[in-house]
């Protein structure tokens, strides 16, 4: 459940969420995405370009993009999770995002979300370190912000199971 409500989040939702995208936007230099895009988690990353590098169903979900983040309005590159880790264009940084949920007993489960980042140069490491030192503090507050609404749809869909 915890998995599934995590999939079907709709982060930008969030006041705060959205106020962090806007200030990255506007410190940047970049425009908002104007394209229409799926307002759930899941289907909302794929549709910007993040691709399922390996999924164990219930439990956890491996995103991945290629990007230049520290672009003003970055994208993200799709590549197919067989040649993901083989990638090594020059100028660019790959992205694995996990989100995984640990069955603690039946009433309670553990969240997990981790990031990792690799460059594919030298360039492109010394661009990113600027780049994260600037947006880390807001990527952290992210996540915590989604916390909530994360328990509050998983309980949710607790309760309605429980009432069948």
């Amino acid at each position: 459940m915890v998995l599934a409500a995590a999939k079907s989040l709709e982060l930008l939702a969030s006041p705060v969420i959205r106020a962090i995208v806007k200030a990255r936007e506007l410190a940047l230099g970049g425009a908002s995405d104007k394209r229409p895009h799926p307002t759930t988690l899941y289907d909302q990353m794929r549709s910007i370009g993040w691709v399922v590098l390996f999924e164990r169903a219930g439990s956890e979900i491996v995103f991945g993009a290629v990007t230049q983040p520290w672009l003003a309005a970055p994208t993200f590159r799709s590549i197919p999770a067989d040649q993901f880790r083989e990638f090594c264009e020059p100028g660019f940084v790959k992205i694995v995002w996990t989100l995984r949920a640990d069955h603690v007993d039946d009433e309670r489960s553990i969240f997990h979300t981790e990031t990792r980042a690799c460059t594919t140069d030298a360039e492109s490491r010394e661009r990113f370190r600027k780049y994260w030192s600037f947006v880390a503090p807001g990527v952290k507050l992210i996540r915590v912000a989604m916390l909530q609404p994360l328990r509050r749809a998983a309980e949710q869909r607790a309760r309605a199971e429980a009432a069948v």
